[in-house]
């Protein structure tokens, strides 16, 4: 976590264009009327800093250190975070540790919890409908992980909406068992959910409501304890999140909530020994928790994900405007990201580009629909552009420019949307091809093309890939999608003319496929695998029959 000494000559450069329009929207009341709310959206600044706590053994605690955060925006100093170091992580190993393997709840024990995280999800659901609570989420995710409101807003509305699909029975429905006959009278089988009992979540900035909810309701559902670790940046919504929870009769043992660095994080695992560990986020921590906590872990870590354009060009505005929104919304930061574009012949000789180009370009600070990139500096994603237009027939198409004009702090990322071109034949030579295929969590994409008779060329590239988590097949020619389909793997795939790789609902299951430990969000389907497993009780009380000796010696 990064430690900013803002110097006098920023903190007196007045936020700039994008918080004058932030500050004028009609949503600036006061919000000291939510019952839960500790900070008041509008007036976090370097003179009212908020505080995020964390929570242990059901109480909210400080700590002796301090982490201040610098406002992605204009680099004031406006939240203070209270890092737990490592010499204090024993509370919440005790906490861990005192969850028994068989969990909070189980179909054999207290099952009138699930009956409980039913109406706790119905009083949630309906306090977010509030339009003083959603808005209130939303420009508190737009003060910390900086957004179009609309993306912020679409955020909440999801996590509204998810906590309403799971309102009333719909939570012991999770729970639900099948019986088989036996093989005598008085034998049965049964197949149960069961809970992991402890266990441990960890969710990135980019998303600063939506996944830690899903996923921290999803364990709660089965019956297990969670500590819930967000990424500091943002970790101030899920503060407040918590407490939403704690209003609406979440019982305040039931979860630990803990701020740290990666380093504490992980010696809290390994001492703590967790059962099941939820980790959204990089590859390469995801791979070294993997061997860490020997196995028992659940992954939805980066994509690279792609989108293909088939033979049938059809309704260019509309498919310009999704791999607009696609590639560049939340200036890129989704792990859901449009990272590549293979066009088609027929659809390269298209107004296509020259369509997402303009969109592109639409896209301003002043509304956030381009924004601060969060893990990449602006001379990251430069120096990545200038390395791919060494590659032989490649080119910018557009972008590859610094923003201009603005206050962001030289830490986090400011570039104009950017586009580069790179032949496919130079995809799938080796010495670029993890150059090309190396994700950029910003607003960076690579456009290629290729020829009716490359379509094996385009399906080796895919298969070369290591994560799979979203993708698009974009035609309504059936035969194409059957071929690509077949032969392509990830997760969450959308196929048709409106396909898209972005704007996962709480309707359908969102994960990545090809990967025994891939997690899911969102569904019921995605809930059982993630944080519960497979129990099964074979009753067998006879009567022994009638007349019954002992057998010989077998």
């Amino acid at each position: 976590m990064y430690r900013f000494k803002i110097c006098r000559e920023m903190r007196a450069r007045a936020p700039q264009t994008a918080l004058r329009w932030l500050n004028s929207l009609n949503i600036s009341r006061s919000f000291s009327s939510l019952p839960f709310a500790t900070v008041e959206v509008e007036e976090i600044s370097g003179s009212q800093p908020a505080e995020v706590h964390n929570l242990v053994q059901g109480k909210w605690v400080g700590s002796s250190r301090w982490n201040t955060l610098a406002d992605p925006l204009n680099g004031e100093p406006f939240i203070k975070v209270a890092e737990v170091d490592e010499a204090g992580i024993q509370p919440f190993v005790e906490s861990l540790s005192g969850c028994p393997k068989h969990g909070l709840h189980n179909p054999f024990k207290a099952p009138e919890r699930y009956l409980l995280y039913g109406d706790i999800s119905a009083k949630a659901a309906h306090m977010l409908s509030q339009p003083e609570a959603s808005k209130f989420f939303a420009r508190l995710i737009q003060r910390v992980s900086p957004k179009s409101y609309q993306q912020a807003l679409g955020e909440v509305v999801v996590t509204q909406k998810f906590l309403e699909n799971f309102s009333g029975d719909q939570v012991r429905f999770l729970a639900r068992s099948f019986a088989i006959p036996g093989n005598h009278l008085g034998q049965q089988s049964h197949g149960f959910r069961w809970p992991y009992g402890p266990v441990a979540i960890i969710t990135p900035f980019n998303f600063p409501l939506e996944i830690p909810v899903l996923q921290l309701m999803g364990a709660l559902y089965m019956g297990n304890k969670p500590i819930l670790k967000v990424d500091s940046k943002v970790s101030l919504v899920m503060d407040q999140m918590m407490r939403l929870l704690h209003a609406c009769g979440l019982p305040v043992e039931d979860v630990d909530f803990i701020n740290s660095d990666g380093k504490t994080m992980n010696k809290l695992l390994v001492e703590a020994n967790p059962r099941m560990t939820l980790f959204t986020g990089s590859s390469r921590v995801a791979e070294k928790l993997a061997v860490d906590l020997k196995g028992r872990i659940k992954l939805e870590d980066a994509g690279f994900d792609w989108k293909i354009l088939g033979p049938d060009v059809q309704e260019v505005d509309y498919v310009a405007w999704v791999c607009d929104q696609d590639a560049y919304a939340c200036s890129g930061q989704k792990c859901s990201a449009q990272s590549i574009l293979f066009m088609h012949e027929k659809w390269a000789a298209s107004p296509l580009l020259s369509k997402i180009k303009e969109l592109a370009e639409r896209r301003k600070l002043e509304d956030l629909t381009i924004g601060p990139v969060l893990t990449f500096t602006t001379e990251a994603m430069l120096e990545h552009k200038d390395k791919l237009l060494e590659i032989p027939g490649s080119r910018l198409l557009f972008g590859g420019e610094a923003l201009e004009n603005h206050t962001i702090p030289a830490i986090y990322g400011a570039i104009k949307p950017m586009a580069v071109f790179v032949p496919l034949e130079e995809i799938l030579k080796d010495n670029n091809y993890e150059l090309v295929t190396r994700e950029i969590f910003g607003p960076f994409q690579i456009v290629t093309d290729y020829k009716e008779n490359q379509l094996p060329m385009l399906l080796e590239a895919l298969e070369r890939m290591h994560a799979h988590l979203t993708a698009a097949v974009v035609s309504n020619d059936v035969l194409f999608l059957q071929e690509v389909l077949g032969k392509s793997v990830n997760g969450t795939t959308y196929a048709g003319l409106r396909a898209r790789t972005t704007g996962a609902p709480q309707n359908h299951w969102f994960g990545p496929a090809g990967d025994p430990r891939g997690a899911g969000i969102g569904t019921p389907e995605a809930i059982k695998l993630v944080w519960s497993c497979h129990r099964e009780i074979i009753y067998d009380v006879g009567p022994v029959p009638d007349h019954w000796q002992i057998p010989p010696c077998t």
